[in-house]
Formats: C-alpha cells, sequence, structure tokens
C-alpha cells in the first residue's frame, strides 16, 4: 500500500441502494422539520457525536452542535410561511458517509439555492452533519411534471 493510499469499504449493491434510500428519507426528514417549523425534528436528525457545520445562504459558517441547532432555533421560531422543498438530489455513497447535492427553492418559486447535506451512520441512523446552502447565480427554472397515460 502507498504511503497516503485510502482503502474504501466495498458493499454489496443491495445494500448501496438500501443506503442511499436511507438517506433520501433522511433528506426529506430536514426539509419537512424546516417547512413544518419542528425544531425537535430538527435537532434529531443532527449527529450528536460527531461533529457539525452549517453554512446558511449569505452567513458566517455556524461550527459545532449547539451553535447549529441554536441558529436552527432562531429560524423556525415562527413556523416559516414557505415551504423549503429539494429538487435533483444526488446522493454519493463513501464507506458511512453520504454526500447529498440538490437545489433547493421556497414555494412555488425557482429554485434559486444550490445545497449540500452531507450525513454519517451514527447509532444506526442517518444524521447530518453538514449542511450548506448558497445562492445560484439565477434561480432554475421549475421542470413540468410528467405525462403519465
Amino acid at each position: 500500500m502507498r504511503l497516503g493510499a485510502r482503502r474504501v469499504k466495498l458493499r454489496p449493491m443491495f445494500q448501496d441502494a438500501q443506503a442511499e434510500a436511507a438517506v433520501f428519507l433522511a433528506n426529506e426528514s430536514f426539509y419537512r422539520a424546516f417547512s413544518d417549523g419542528d425544531y425537535q425534528a430538527m435537532s434529531k436528525l443532527w449527529a450528536q457525536h460527531v461533529p457539525v457545520a452549517c453554512f446558511h445562504p449569505t452567513a458566517p459558517a455556524l461550527i459545532g452542535r449547539e451553535a447549529v441547532l441554536q441558529s436552527f432555533r432562531q429560524i423556525l421560531r415562527g413556523a416559516p410561511t414557505f415551504a423549503l422543498r429539494c429538487e435533483a438530489a444526488v446522493v454519493t455513497l463513501v464507506n458511512d458517509t453520504a454526500i447529498l447535492t440538490c437545489y433547493e427553492g421556497a414555494g412555488d418559486e425557482p429554485a434559486h439555492l444550490a445545497a449540500t447535506n452531507v450525513f454519517v451512520v451514527e447509532d444506526g441512523n442517518w444524521r447530518m452533519v453538514h449542511h450548506h446552502a448558497g445562492p445560484l447565480s439565477r434561480p432554475l427554472r421549475r421542470s413540468a411534471p410528467p405525462i403519465v397515460h
């Protein structure tokens, strides 16, 4: 083994599919908690034993669980007047870490933020350790829903 090389643990494909589905559910929980103004659900989603960080749009970095959750307590103090949605989510799995990239939009408006959400397995559940959302250079148009015949 070369100095500095890292080994990546390989899993059977069905385990990756199960893990990916669980990450999508954890990610949905994040956006549901935000949209519902549910601080308790938001708090449960963030890791307790792994360092966490968050970059809200146009704000400085928040490092540590206490700082991150304090920011969400303030944001969710009054339930948001819009639903925050995640579009075009893609999950990349590396061992017990998942990196999810997506676009965020509010209500029926075009997506105006790019986001990265990072999850790790903690106590058997996917928990958020990082959220970073920042403005796009221009909003993305919403695609029309598929027509089903």
